[in-house]
């Protein structure tokens, strides 16, 4: 009884998280800025915060180089994810960007038994297929929004790649330190890409520095929805597995696509077809639990007989 509440509280605490990552969407727009300087600032914000908790609680942060180099690359993951992440919003809409998101299941479904040398469990790779007929669904009558979509499902496969690798470093480190040295990788690569995004992709260059509300938003979206958020999601892929954890991110796009509704109104009213392709890509996320607690207690049964 106590394990099953413990799974409840971590399944509860994960809808929480995914809740805030809701509005980073929203938070994405209402700045002003570039999607790169967004994440260039979000993430030295990021690693301001968690150092200055460090040092008030005299916490160590002291790990292997070659540690700290496989963590650190992994935030350039993390930063490459944002970067997609809010410039195909830019390009499209919070809606679209949400629903290409939902991909990230599929993709991880495929390279978490791969990272784990484990047989891939097939109806992981059916409940990711479902989200991908979801897809379709909104794919094939939203077509005006192809670039948008299509960073968006890059993004998702990036931001599976890294739910792996974290899935992974979380049963070795503690979740704080892990967060603080991917944001300083995350930095880093969008230190990097800045330049390259300034000269190839924009005619008018950067502005770099934010004006107004826009410091007000980037330290929501710095300190409530990556340093609490993301250090929480961590910790939680200790007890959870990356699929378990990005199908149910899945319900981002549902909490997204509601707030979307009610800040911008009209700019984000979609066709019918992309409300039923969202539909389709819930019933995967509401049915992966069920299947999960049916084979337990299968399981368990399996145990009291032996």
């Amino acid at each position: 009884m106590t394990q099953v509440s413990a799974l409840t509280k971590d399944y509860l605490t994960l809808h929480l998280v995914i809740l805030i990552w809701s509005f980073t969407g929203i938070l994405g727009l209402l700045i002003s800025i570039s999607a790169v300087e967004i994440v260039f600032h979000r993430t030295w914000i990021a690693v301001l915060t968690l150092g200055l908790l460090f040092w008030v609680k005299g916490r160590s942060v002291r790990l292997g180089r070659r540690e700290i180099v496989k963590i650190i690359l992994t935030g350039f993951l993390i930063s490459a994810h944002w970067i997609l992440f809010f410039w195909s919003m830019r390009v499209s809409t919070v809606s679209v960007c949400l629903a290409g998101i939902a991909t990230c299941s599929l993709w991880t479904s495929l390279l978490e038994p791969l990272a784990n040398r484990v047989k891939i469990k097939w109806i992981e790779v059916l409940l990711g297929l479902i989200v991908i007929l979801g897809l379709y669904v909104i794919f094939s009558f939203e077509f005006g929004y192809w670039l948008g979509l299509s960073m968006a499902v890059l993004s998702a496969f990036i931001c599976a790649c890294f739910m792996v690798i974290n899935g992974k470093l979380a049963k070795k480190h503690s979740h704080y330190t892990i967060t603080f040295y991917e944001m300083i990788g995350a930095f880093l690569f969008a230190a990097l890409f800045l330049p390259v995004y300034s000269i190839y992709f924009t005619e008018s260059g950067v502005s770099f520095w934010p004006q107004g509300m826009d410091w007000f938003w980037l330290l929501i979206l710095s300190t409530v929805c990556t340093v609490f958020a993301f250090t929480v999601s961590v910790e939680l892929m200790k007890r959870l597995t990356a699929f378990a954890v990005n199908l149910t991110v899945n319900l981002e796009p549902v909490y997204g696509i509601i707030l979307a509704l009610l800040i911008f109104g009209e700019s984000e009213k979609m066709s019918t077809a992309f409300y039923w392709g969202t539909l389709i890509i819930l019933s995967a996320v509401c049915l992966y639990p069920l299947i999960n607690l049916y084979e337990k207690r299968k399981a368990s049964k399996r145990l009291m007989r032996a």
